[in-house]
């Protein structure tokens, strides 16, 4: 069975609701949008707190690393978003660009990638409630950007131990310096989760030419003759179908699941689709090559008092964010963020402080033996590279993922200087009356390093695997189209050259957003 649309677009994340928003806006195609996982009813979605409950559920991939021997032997978890919007949808909702360096950077890379050439689509995408300093932010975007309704009272104190450390205030986050600390804008609206689905697809729906498959696995990439014609689909039920694209496909899965569809679709370094029992289609050596993440450490002390997140499952807040939209639920649970330098003299920023009104333990999972405050502490340009490496020809097999943590040497180092600075923190006046011991196992100057290799985990941001640039490891070029293959674009967190100072959502929404009037441009 065949049907046949102008567009495949493959995955309904932060990319693909862009997409699908964009490309059908023009009635004159017909688009169809895959998504491997189902509609976004779960309750827990809108509770921008809640977000850990839908880790190891039906939302979720559930994937886990090979084993990380600079992180003792661990294989760790990486929840990504398998339902409408994707991770936006079981994210912690903050809106954080990165630095004007990181574009410009890519634009080094890939022409028409740098800060002023991007910022236009940053701001189509945004629509910024409350402060707006220097006209930051965009006003009239699908995306609510918003201050926290009911912030935390120890954020506050964060800041003031941000300010006795040297730390510099800024306007807004998203300051193109980056050089200080602020509030986290979250992608909520009136103390609710507002995900790409949310801003993008619910409004396009609308429409008649666009059509959405749920619950529909992507089986391969169909290629005849060197150009992509369209996408193999099994649906829930087990039926399997043909979406034959009659002007492009563009993958939107995501840093782990787009180059793995290119792979298993034969599309891929040779000795590696080889090894997984897969022909080659078209040599690609670079896909799912420079995988880059962020690793986080958390710093976590016990309060002394009770004002922290621990009591947010209470039903008494579950009634105050259902009734008023208000409480601690309505918490995006990284409330404010710092950035700094693990040594004096870098040009820029290259370690993130997250501060959480919790004890943040096991991606949220484990229940904290007490009431707490976490840092998290963030190396924002890890030189450490991974792969990601289909197994076998079965698309419903997780591919390989090594993330190479902690492989290159400086890394270990600057991760343990931010330990070290978040420490300060908790001494200074400002936070240290309020806090009281360690929460998790000796982390004191002794073995830090060691600190670093057994607690780190993964702040939520896979990148690089389907990079973009002219060079022989590259896999699309500037335009986001796979170098070799015509009608095949990758429009995700996969294609950047490099990972940014800041978090992925963001800068991946841009990314569609451009890739939009490329894709216009061409067709």
């Amino acid at each position: 069975m065949s049907e046949e649309f102008d567009y495949v677009i493959v995955g309904a994340g932060s990319a693909g609701c862009v997409l699908a928003n964009r490309l059908s806006s023009d009635p004159a195609v017909r688009v169809a949008l895959v998504e491997a996982g189902p509609r976004d009813r779960k309750l827990e979605i809108k509770l921008p707190a809640a977000f850990p409950k839908l880790f190891h559920t039906k939302y979720d991939w559930d994937l886990f690393t090979t084993s990380q021997p600079e992180l003792k032997a661990r294989e760790l978890y990486w929840p990504r978003g398998k339902t409408l919007g994707g991770s936006s949808s079981l994210n912690a909702q903050m809106w954080v660009r990165g630095a004007r360096a990181d574009y410009d950077g890519w634009g080094a890379a890939a022409p028409g990638w740098s800060f002023d050439e991007v910022m236009p689509y940053f701001r189509r995408s945004e629509n910024r409630v409350g402060s707006n300093t220097d006209d930051v932010y965009g006003t009239s975007g699908p995306l609510y950007i918003e201050e926290l309704r009911d912030p935390n009272p120890l954020r506050a104190a964060f800041f003031e131990a941000c300010a006795e450390a040297g730390f510099v205030r800024l306007a807004e986050l998203n300051d193109p310096g980056i050089d200080g600390y602020a509030p986290t804008p979250v992608t909520q609206h009136r103390g609710r989760r507002w995900s790409a689905a949310d801003g993008y697809l619910r409004p396009a729906l609308k429409r008649p030419n666009l059509q959405l498959f749920v619950e529909t696995l992507t089986r391969r990439i169909t290629v005849v003759d060197g150009r992509a014609t369209g996408v193999e689909i099994r649906s829930a039920k087990g039926g399997n179908q043909t979406l034959s694209a009659r002007r492009e496909v563009l993958l939107s899965a995501g840093a782990v699941h787009s180059p793995h569809l290119l792979q298993i679709s034969g599309i891929g370094d040779p000795d590696g689709l080889s090894a997984a029992g897969i022909p080659t289609v078209v040599p690609i050596p670079g896909v799912g090559k420079g995988l880059q993440d962020h690793l986080s450490v958390p710093v976590i002390m016990f309060t002394r008092d009770a004002a922290t997140l621990v009591d947010a499952e209470k039903p008494v807040n579950l009634l105050k964010f259902l009734t008023q939209r208000r409480g601690m639920l309505t918490s995006n649970v990284g409330e404010g963020v710092a950035f700094g330098r693990s040594e004096p003299g870098l040009e820029h920023p290259d370690l993130e402080y997250v501060f959480a009104p919790v004890p943040f333990i096991d991606h949220g999972q484990a229940d904290p033996p007490g009431h707490g405050i976490t840092i998290g502490v963030v190396l924002l340009q890890p030189e450490s590279v991974g792969t990601v490496t289909a197994r076998s020809a079965d698309p419903a097999v997780a591919p390989v993922i090594d993330a190479g943590y902690l492989t290159a040497p400086n890394d270990l180092k600057r991760l343990v200087a931010g330990v070290e600075q978040s420490q300060r923190l908790f001494g200074t006046n400002a936070l240290r009356g309020l806090v009281t011991d360690k929460m998790l196992p000796n982390p004191d100057q002794t073995n830090l390093a060691e600190y670093v290799r057994a607690t780190a985990e993964t702040l939520y941001h896979p990148t690089g695997t389907c990079r973009m640039g002219s060079d022989d490891a590259a896999v699309v070029d500037a335009n986001l189209a796979v170098h070799g293959v015509a009608a095949l674009r990758v429009v995700d967190a996969s294609v950047m050259p490099q990972i940014i100072r800041g978090h992925t959502h963001a800068p991946t929404v841009m990314i569609a957003e451009r890739a939009a009037d490329l894709i216009r441009q061409a067709n």
